[in-house]
């Protein structure tokens, strides 16, 4: 049996403890979510999951490869082996969330009404796109602020597109006249992300 067969027989063998999740106590779901991480793992190491909130038509499962393209044929391999379970929609690969949103990550908020970009060429990579990003308030060199700016513009686009697409990326503090010194809102980065697709591709 492959490895994402197993791991499939696996999550079918516990989709009634997995449905039920929110009904169990603290040490019972931290359990049964380590488990599946563990599982997950052992089919492909670098993998991770993220669990959407339970809806009426039930629950999104989404599985992430973090960003590294290097596992992302894992990541679709293991969502078209899939079984047909009711309550579960399995999806590959973190979605776009929409527009004006507020990313928290570490002790910084981002909020993409106030951030502006600006295309920037990558020499080395001319396919990829470079983006300049100007934040309100001004911009930290601490990995921590670069990384939640990453995981900012991942929000808008998608994991797939952020991990394919974006070459490079700085950040800058938000000019007093942001259009002047050529900026667009960060809000339409994702409307310019498939114009430079198309592009590209042309």
């Amino acid at each position: 049996m492959e490895k994402r067969e197993t791991f499939w027989q696996w999550f079918t063998d516990h989709n009634e403890q997995l449905v039920a999740l929110g009904d169990l106590d603290d040490k019972a779901r931290r359990d049964l979510e380590n488990a599946l991480q563990e599982q997950l793992e052992a089919y492909c190491e670098g993998l991770a999951y993220e669990m959407g909130a339970p809806t009426a038509n039930g629950r999104t499962l989404t599985f992430t490869a973090e960003g590294d393209t290097d596992l992302f044929r894992q990541v679709v391999e293991l969502v078209d082996a899939a079984p047909d379970l009711d309550w579960w929609d399995f999806v590959a690969f973190k979605q776009p969330m929409g527009t004006e949103l507020k990313v928290r990550f570490d002790r910084y908020l981002f909020d993409t009404r106030k951030m502006h970009f600006q295309q920037l060429e990558c020499e080395e990579e001319p396919e990829m796109l470079g983006l300049r990003v100007a934040v309100e308030g001004g911009a930290s060199q601490e990995e921590d602020f670069q990384v939640g700016v990453y995981v900012t513009l991942e929000a808008l686009l998608g994991e797939f597109d952020c991990a394919t697409l974006l070459g490079y990326v700085e950040t800058v503090p938000l000019p007093d006249e942001p259009f002047k010194a050529g900026f667009q809102p960060l809000d339409d980065l994702p409307r310019f992300a498939d114009w430079f697709k198309r592009k590209r591709d042309e």
